[in-house]
């Protein structure tokens, strides 16, 4: 049975859902609730939506914290990762492990991932990433500091405000203008 609860946080209404084996997915707040539930519900026409389980809400206590804060630890967050195989379930594996405020490039998490030279299989492994947040794609970057790309709604504006809030060194070394939105820094400090 997989259930679902939305939850606020810094960004809007989110939303996650569960089974017993753990998170089967996590939502970016679309433009409205329904909108949101209308979404989950084209995944798993059956969810309930419910009050979560303990190991479910301190999941969703730690994702409010690391939208609020930018340095929460979401490792711990036990996901139902069935039907992801593959390289695909390693290169998510290998992006839980980018820190809050570090990025990867595509090209270095492939090396990590055990497959050099597949940065666009990652590209692809990240764009269906059921599990935004607790599997940080945000984190994961284009050669050169662009972003790249990123599906969740609000697209690239979504994971410029991601890495802001996680005040993230985008592919360089810290400066003055670490503590400006990425959208206002000066070029070439981001």
């Amino acid at each position: 049975m997989t259930a679902f609860a939305l939850f606020p946080t810094a960004l809007g209404d989110c939303a996650l859902a569960w089974s017993e084996a753990g998170v089967v997915g996590v939502w970016f707040p679309e433009a409205s609730e329904a909108a949101t539930r209308a979404r989950i519900r084209r995944r798993w026409p059956d969810a309930a939506e419910t009050a979560p389980p303990p190991a479910i809400t301190a999941a969703l206590a730690a994702i409010v914290r690391l939208l609020e804060t930018g340095r929460e630890d979401l490792t711990g967050v036990g996901l139902d990762m069935s039907g992801v195989e593959g390289f695909e379930r390693q290169a998510l594996e290998e992006a839980r492990q980018i820190a809050p405020g570090e990025t990867l490039t595509y090209g270095e998490l492939a090396a990590r991932a055990g497959s050099p030279g597949a940065a666009r299989e990652v590209g692809q492994a990240m764009a269906r990433n059921r599990f935004p947040i607790v599997v940080p794609c945000h984190r994961v970057l284009a050669a050169g500091g662009g972003f790249g790309g990123f599906s969740a709604p609000g697209g690239l504006e979504s994971k410029a405000r991601l890495l802001t809030i996680e005040k993230a060194a985008v592919g360089r070394e810290p400066s003055l203008f670490d503590d400006l939105p990425i959208a206002v820094r000066p070029k070439g400090s981001a």
